[in-house]
């Protein structure tokens, strides 16, 4: 069986999560990966087939996505002829973790696109939504990269096709310690922010991973690094507790290892505000913004030892097998299906 594997690389989650389902899929048949997009940290240690510029949504330094940095680097052009040349008919299975270059591409040709993306679950009908509804998110969110069948990842299983996480076997096998310090990943605040609203709390040693620097420095309690993937779990492992955006696959690593998690949702982005709204019904901390006028939020947080703990079974062989179960009746003799 031929297998189209497509993952989003704006950001860094849907990489991660690949780390583990790439070979999960191989017990299956071969398998071409595609990535699209321009904001990931994470290399992957398997072969890329397909790259493209894809559709990214580009951090800014205030708390949300630089919108004109995103629209001068769109190339819609490009994205038009990267759909229509991407030979979906050539394979028997088309899975998507919110890839829009696969998921129209399938869409134009008529081919069945299975989403596998926690950003299927954030859209189902019984997932945590905010207060505030956001049309044109939800609609991006919707259209981005369409697809009729789908599976999802949310913080916790609400329906049949929506499973908990995918934590990767580099946080399942962590040492986990306590150093007294704090991890923080906030990639759409610039470091001037960050230095300047944690510097108010002297007596916390921050470790910041940081989108906008290129070299590592430090300002009194707070040390700034540029983002790495073993010194950032190493980080997160033996921190005290942890702050981050409300993404999804970072807060669910942290729920996971049983450190202190407290979110900040970036603004305009309708994803992150329903994971916040998922969060905070969990009774994890969340902040509107990281400003002055949240500092109260984030001294409470510190000042507390409220930690959650939620132990997410490792069910990826059996998700990947479910679906390919589901969607290719013809499989070929020999393979059995987890």
């Amino acid at each position: 069986m031929r297998i189209l594997y497509a993952i989003q690389g704006t950001g860094n989650g849907h990489l991660a999560r690949a780390l583990d389902l790439y070979p999960a899929l191989l017990h299956y048949g071969q398998v071409d990966v595609l990535v699209s997009g321009v904001q990931a940290d994470i290399s992957l240690p398997f072969p890329v087939k397909y790259r493209f510029h894809g559709l990214s949504f580009i951090f800014g330094k205030h708390g949300g996505i630089d919108k004109w940095t995103t629209f001068r680097r769109m190339n819609l052009v490009k994205l038009v002829t990267d759909i229509l040349r991407l030979p979906v008919q050539e394979y028997d299975l088309v899975i998507s973790d919110f890839e829009p270059v696969s998921a129209w591409a399938c869409k134009l040709n008529k081919k069945p696109c299975i989403a596998l993306s926690h950003q299927y679950a954030v859209l189902h009908p019984d997932a945590p939504k905010p207060k505030k509804d956001d049309l044109f998110g939800r609609m991006v969110l919707k259209h981005y990269a369409p697809a009729a069948i789908g599976y999802g990842f949310h913080f916790r299983s609400f329906a049949d096709n929506i499973f908990t996480p995918v934590i990767r076997r580099e946080i399942r096998e962590a040492e986990l310690t306590d150093k007294g310090h704090y991890t923080v990943y906030l990639p759409s605040y610039d470091d001037n922010t960050l230095v300047r609203e944690l510097s108010v709390f002297g007596a916390i040693e921050w470790q910041v991973f940081s989108k906008h620097c290129s070299e590592a420095f430090s300002f009194k309690n707070i040390h700034v690094q540029p983002i790495e993937n073993g010194a950032f779990i190493a980080s997160m492992a033996s921190s005290k507790g942890v702050l981050c955006g409300a993404g999804f696959e970072t807060p669910s690593e942290v729920l996971y290892m049983g450190k202190k998690l407290m979110v900040i949702p970036m603004s305009g982005q309708y994803e992150q505000q329903c994971n916040a709204a998922c969060l905070a019904g969990m009774q994890v901390a969340v902040a509107e913004a990281l400003n002055k006028k949240n500092r109260g939020l984030i001294a409470d947080w510190l000042d507390n030892d409220i930690a959650h703990s939620i132990h997410y079974p490792d069910r990826t062989d059996a998700i990947v097998g479910h679906i390919v179960e589901m969607h290719w009746a013809a499989l070929p003799k020999g393979i059995r299906l987890a």
